[in-house]
């Protein structure tokens, strides 16, 4: 059965307007962040960039390591150089005295997420909480400004 080109027209441009109606989930500012680094030796965690407005946030994060898995928390800091609370003998941050903004765990070798967030004005910690990762250097400070 063939379909006439008038009415072909018609759905697509119904179509186009349907697509065109569903919400957009992006956040208004784009952060990478890159996560570096094998066990026993220096680890990092870049922010790019580590300055942003205040507002809806989309955090695209890769593990760039060849071995470690990583994760990624962000924390919302009562002072930019507010004492962080690192657990020496477990040589991770107790969580529990932080309020976690979100994470994205688990991310495997060469494996990406993501993470929506919609910050305020202040200083985060964004880190990595796997045993031995923070004190390695898997951390970094984003500044939010008004």
């Amino acid at each position: 059965m063939m379909i006439p080109t008038t009415r072909l027209y018609h759905i697509a441009l119904a179509a186009t307007f349907a697509l065109a109606a569903v919400p957009s989930f992006a956040a208004d500012t784009q952060i990478k962040v890159t996560e570096t680094g094998e066990g026993g030796g220096a680890m990092g965690l870049a922010l790019e960039p580590a300055t942003i407005k205040a507002g809806p946030v989309m955090f695209h994060v890769h593990n760039a390591a060849m071995t470690e898995n990583h994760e990624m928390i962000v924390v919302k800091l009562d002072k930019p150089d507010a004492a962080i609370p690192l657990d020496s003998k477990k040589h991770r941050i107790d969580e529990k005295k932080l309020k976690s903004l979100g994470e994205v765990s688990d991310l495997k070798p060469g494996a990406d997420g993501m993470l929506k967030a919609n910050l305020k004005a202040g200083t985060y910690l964004v880190f990595c909480n796997i045993k031995g990762h923070y004190e390695a250097g898997m951390q970094s400070k984003l500044v939010v400004t008004p």
